[in-house]
């Protein structure tokens, strides 16, 4: 379990800390407005109404005792730059910052932030590649370079085992689990066969991916 400053409780921050919450981990949060605040309090660890644009109010939550502290603050950018700021003065180990655009991202990178929560951009990436085609069901970026990919069987590919198919050697693509009727099978070996119904998750490059699966 990690302890989690969480500063903004607007609607990205409400939902960051319910997700936080329902897996357990510890949340401090923290708004100026006291509706919200109160409205966070049923399901979050802590919560307090303060200005994190204070050194000497965030210096009294003890901010170099929270493994991680996230700044969701969205439609106030000053406020957040200085939040960020002054976090990372006061030693917070890992700061992580929302941006809604480029030029807020690479100022809140020079100004504290350690990693950059960018929602609209990577949900609207997400999307585009989700329904940009018909048999992607699912997509999860890893890096610049690497993705995970849920996907329809190809139907060149029914039938087949894994070893006939040869993916890894053939593509530099890594198959990790098997779907079917909403089980995941992680137990896949080169006898496996192929059929339709199912779905794949697969792991390598994005470059492998497309070409591969042509997205």
């Amino acid at each position: 379990m990690k302890s989690f400053l969480l500063i903004g409780l607007g609607r990205f921050g409400v939902h960051i800390a319910q997700q936080l919450a329902s897996r357990g981990q510890e949340v401090l949060a923290v708004d100026h407005r006291e509706a919200r605040v109160n409205e966070a309090m049923p399901f979050v660890t802590a919560a307090r109404i303060g200005d994190a644009t204070s050194p000497e109010f965030l210096q009294s939550l003890g901010v170099r005792n929270f493994d991680v502290c996230i700044v969701a603050i969205g439609n106030d950018f000053q406020s957040s730059l200085e939040a960020t700021s002054n976090l990372k003065e006061l030693g917070a180990p890992l700061v992580v910052a929302r941006a809604t655009r480029d030029v807020q991202a690479k100022f809140l990178l020079r100004n504290g932030a350690d990693e950059i929560l960018y929602p609209e951009k990577q949900l609207a990436r997400w999307a585009a590649i989700r329904y940009g085609s018909n048999h992607i069901l699912d997509y999860v970026e890893l890096d610049g370079d690497h993705a995970i990919f849920e996907v329809d069987v190809p139907r060149a590919w029914l039938g087949k085992s894994v070893g006939q198919i040869d993916i890894r050697k053939r593509y530099g693509i890594n198959l990790l689990a098997v779907k079917r009727d909403g089980k995941m099978d992680m137990h896949v070996t080169p006898e496996t066969v192929l059929g339709e119904g199912q779905t794949l998750l697969v792991l390598g490059e994005y470059r492998a991916l497309q070409k591969c699966f042509r997205i």
